[in-house]
């Protein structure tokens, strides 16, 4: 792992530790902190602790398949399914519903909420919901095939190819474009913008009004 960028709270001194193998995929950013999943299955994080963020959990300590973070808190699947969660949890989105506790395939953490898909294409959602962020819509209750977690939106790859977006939508990051309801392969969020990649290579970039550049995608984006 190789980290750069804003250190005030050490998130890019990656740990020695980390010298060792890390899993395809495995690496997650918080806020503050950042997380690595090893090719053991272990969980390694550095960086702030101000919410206990980097304190791994024992049941975090070997099985793991997948991390997410984003803000102060930070989710892991294990192999049997189960979600574990821990670090900041001022609006519950570590305490993991008994629908995550089995069954889920893909976790995704936002700033304040978290999300589980589970095998049956179903997602479930927990902790902050003021803007409806952790409630999936009816266009989501099935046939999900990937997640991912914004600040204060969420967003779901459906089998058909389809992106469904919800939550906070000031900036138009939960409308999704005509250009991501068919042929999308994955999805990616910002903290108020949205990423889709078609199956042609292109990409379909939306929300955040644009006030960085974040959605105007270049040219160099859209090639093979």
């Amino acid at each position: 792992v190789v980290a750069w960028g804003w250190n005030v709270w050490g998130q890019t001194n990656v740990p020695d530790v980390l010298a060792s193998p890390v899993k395809a995929n495995g690496i997650a950013a918080g806020l503050m902190h950042s997380l690595a999943l090893r090719s053991d299955g272990s969980v390694v994080a550095w960086g702030s602790d101000n919410s206990g963020q980097w304190q791994v959990p024992a049941e975090a300590a070997r099985r793991i398949v997948a991390i997410s973070s984003l803000g102060h808190h930070s989710l892991a699947l294990k192999d049997n399914g189960s979600v574990i969660a821990w670090g900041g949890n001022d609006q519950g989105q570590t305490n993991v519903p008994d629908q995550a506790k089995s069954g889920v395939v893909a976790v995704a953490a936002g700033f304040g909420h978290s999300l589980a898909l589970k095998s049956n294409g179903t997602i479930v959602g927990w902790g902050y919901d003021y803007f409806g962020e952790s409630t999936p819509p009816a266009e989501a209750a099935g046939g999900v095939v990937s997640i991912d977690a914004g600040w204060h939106h969420s967003v779901a790859l459906k089998a058909d190819g389809s992106v469904v977006a919800w939550g906070y939508n000031a900036y138009g990051e939960a409308t999704v474009p005509a250009a991501a309801k068919s042929g999308i392969v994955a999805i990616d969020t910002g903290s108020g913008h949205t990423l889709a990649l078609k199956s042609n290579g292109s990409v379909v970039a939306w929300g955040g009004l644009n006030a960085y550049g974040q959605t105007t995608v270049p040219d160099d984006a859209n090639k093979d």
